[in-house]
C-alpha cells in the first residue's frame, strides 16, 4: 500500500503482463544469438521452448502468475539447468547488458524505479548462477522461486 492507500502493482503488473515479459525476454534471446560471447551458451540459438520457460520464470519472480513452480519444477529445475555451466564474469555481466538493452528495444517502462527493479534482480540472479554453475558447485537444493518486490523506490504515481 502506498503513502496515499493506493495499492501498489506489482513489478509484472507494472511492465505490462506476460505480453510485455514475452516482448523483452524474445529480444533478448535474438540479442543473444548475435553475440559472440553468450550465443555459445545456448548452442548458437535460443529455443522457443527455453523462451517460454525463461519469461514462465521472470513472470513469477515479479509478482506474476506461479506458472514456473506449478508446471516447471521451480527452483530445483531452474538450477538443475544452470549446474557446471561455469559462467564466467564476463559472460554474466554481458548477459546483464544486454537484458537492459533488450528492455528499451522492447519498450519496457522506462521509469528509474521498474529498470532499477528488473535490473536489480538480473545483477543478483546472474551472480547466484555464476556461483551455481561452477563444477563442483554445492547451492542450496531447495529453495522458493523468490518474488522480488520494489525494494525502497516503489513507482512514482503522482
Amino acid at each position: 500500500m502506498s503513502s496515499d492507500g493506493a495499492e501498489i502493482p506489482t513489478i509484472y503488473d507494472w511492465a505490462g503482463g506476460r505480453e510485455a515479459f514475452e516482448r523483452w525476454l524474445n529480444a533478448f534471446y535474438d540479442l543473444v544469438e548475435e553475440d559472440e560471447l553468450l550465443a555459445p551458451v545456448f548452442g548458437g540459438t535460443v529455443s522457443a521452448a527455453h523462451r517460454e520457460h525463461v519469461v514462465t520464470w521472470w513472470c513469477e519472480v515479479m509478482g506474476g502468475p506461479a506458472r514456473y513452480t506449478e508446471r516447471q519444477g521451480g527452483y530445483e529445475h531452474m538450477l538443475a539447468r544452470h549446474r557446471d555451466l561455469a559462467i564466467d564474469g564476463e559472460q554474466r555481466l554481458r548477459f546483464v547488458t544486454l537484458l537492459s538493452r533488450a528492455a528499451d528495444a522492447a519498450r519496457l517502462p522506462d521509469d528509474p524505479e521498474f529498470r532499477a527493479a528488473i535490473m536489480g534482480y538480473a545483477e543478483w540472479g546472474t551472480r547466484l548462477a555464476v556461483g551455481n554453475s561452477q563444477p563442483g558447485a554445492a547451492p542450496a537444493p531447495h529453495a522458493p522461486v523468490p518474488r522480488w518486490g520494489w525494494g525502497v523506490a516503489p513507482p512514482y504515481t503522482p
